[in-house]
């Protein structure tokens, strides 16, 4: 990846389309938005491709980060709450915790940092009826 300075910030081409980064909101994401993003988004997906392996019966999938952050050492994330929540049919509690353990285990993103940013894990799953 090569990274490009613009006028308040920087920026990247990808496969996907322009990235752009700013510390400022007008200007780009930022970069600890992108930062919890890559660690939901690979948590979420790696999550979802277990959950079809085992044949789970899942209608929708959301997740909700709380971020905390260190004013007094340049704005560093310490910890992030994740909350998956899994709506589906016949869900078996047990069976979504243990899938999310092996999640995490398998999350190159959440792999990378878990030695400096607590990272919490909870699921909250709704039955559907049919």
């Amino acid at each position: 990846m090569e990274f490009y300075l613009k006028e308040n910030g920087m920026r990247v081409d990808l496969n996907y389309g322009e990235l752009s980064i700013s510390g400022n909101e007008d200007d780009g994401f930022r970069p600890f938005q992108l930062m919890v993003a890559s660690i939901a988004g690979c948590s979420g997906s790696v999550f979802r491709k277990i959950l079809k392996k085992q044949r789970m019966e899942i209608e929708d999938l959301t997740i909700h980060a709380d971020v905390v952050r260190n004013p007094e050492e340049a704005n560093r994330i310490e910890e992030i709450a994740l909350v998956f929540t899994v709506k589906g049919y016949n869900l078996n509690p047990q069976k979504l915790d243990k899938n999310l353990e092996l999640s995490r285990k398998n999350c190159s993103m959440v792999r990378s940092v878990e030695d400096s940013i607590n990272i919490t894990e909870r699921i909250e799953s709704i039955e559907l009826s049919r």
